[in-house]
């Protein structure tokens, strides 16, 4: 049999000038990651990476899809299989490299309950998963949004205020008001004076994992939806809605607010070895948004 030409291997390069990343991006593939102790089906985008020492000239390349493709296609994600094959395609490249790096990129989807009625819908979670094997050592982090509803503070004190002097003027002739008639009344188009403004909110939650094992994704994801109280909804009836807005206000939240909220979680999980988020509240005032940076270290 003929022997195929292998540039990468007998050909000098260019240049001597090592590479911090080569590979491939967004292979399709076919996973399974755990959530509330089962196995849930996804389909993820995959880039896979080596380092490139001096001398050179190219990786090979066909070998970080194959490698990927048999060792990680249609199999649950864990910490140690991830390891396992960080190393296999540290290895493949026969010294040319020292280091690999995956990144698995899904959106998870998950059922979750009305808040009142009877129904259920699936939100869809963006998910990475960034995994570095490097010195021997493999390290990853979890990228994850969490879309949720936040209603200004602010604004909710303004409405209260017009609120209380428009009834006031509504009344401004009666020493006593009948209960009845000012319940009636605020069911009514007039109850409406001022409504406070809310918005899709997010927060981008980027942690580096301690220790050698991957958080459960149903409960990574509730912990921080529970954290900020008013996660979007999936099936909504009217007493859902009603329910909704109710939890809106007893949850009034700044910006800073909900990212307070994700500091004292993170700060509270032994897992997480380090951590950075943003926090954007889509404003429905402005046309600009509200947003917040802030880190472990």
């Amino acid at each position: 049999m003929m022997q195929l030409p292998d540039i990468a291997s007998h050909f000098a390069p260019d240049s001597q000038s090592p590479l911090k990343w080569v590979g491939m991006e967004k292979i399709a593939l076919p996973m399974q990651v755990r959530c509330d102790q089962t196995s849930v089906n996804i389909n993820t985008l995959m880039d896979v990476f080596v380092s490139l020492d001096t001398g050179a000239k190219g990786i090979h390349m066909s070998r970080l899809y194959l490698l990927a493709n048999e060792a990680l296609a249609g199999i649950e994600l864990t910490f140690a299989q991830l390891d396992k094959v960080l190393k296999e395609i540290v290895a493949s490249q026969q010294g040319l490299s020292q280091s690999a790096k995956l990144v698995i990129k899904f959106e998870l989807p998950l059922n979750r309950p009305a808040l009142k009625s009877s129904y259920s819908g699936y939100n869809a979670y963006p998910i990475e998963l960034h995994c570095e094997h490097h010195e021997g050592k493999t390290h990853c982090k979890l990228i994850s949004t969490i879309t949720y509803s936040s209603t200004c503070p602010c604004s909710a004190a303004l409405s209260r205020q017009l609120l209380s002097e428009t009834v006031a003027q509504q009344f401004a002739t009666q020493d006593n008001i009948d209960k009845a008639q000012l319940l009636e009344w605020l069911k009514g188009p007039h109850g409406s004076v001022a409504t406070p403004h809310s918005q899709r909110s997010y927060a981008y939650i980027e942690a580096a994992l301690a220790g050698d094992h991957l958080p459960d994704l149903a409960h990574w994801l509730a912990l921080f939806e529970e954290t900020l109280a008013t996660p979007v909804q999936t099936a909504v009836k009217r007493e859902d809605e009603q329910a909704f807005a109710a939890l809106n206000a007893k949850n009034l939240m700044f910006c800073e607010d909900a990212a307070r909220r994700i500091k004292a979680t993170l700060e509270s999980i032994s897992e997480v070895a380090d951590y950075q988020f943003k926090v954007e509240h889509q404003e429905s005032l402005h046309a600009h948004n509200a947003v917040v940076y802030d880190r472990k270290s």
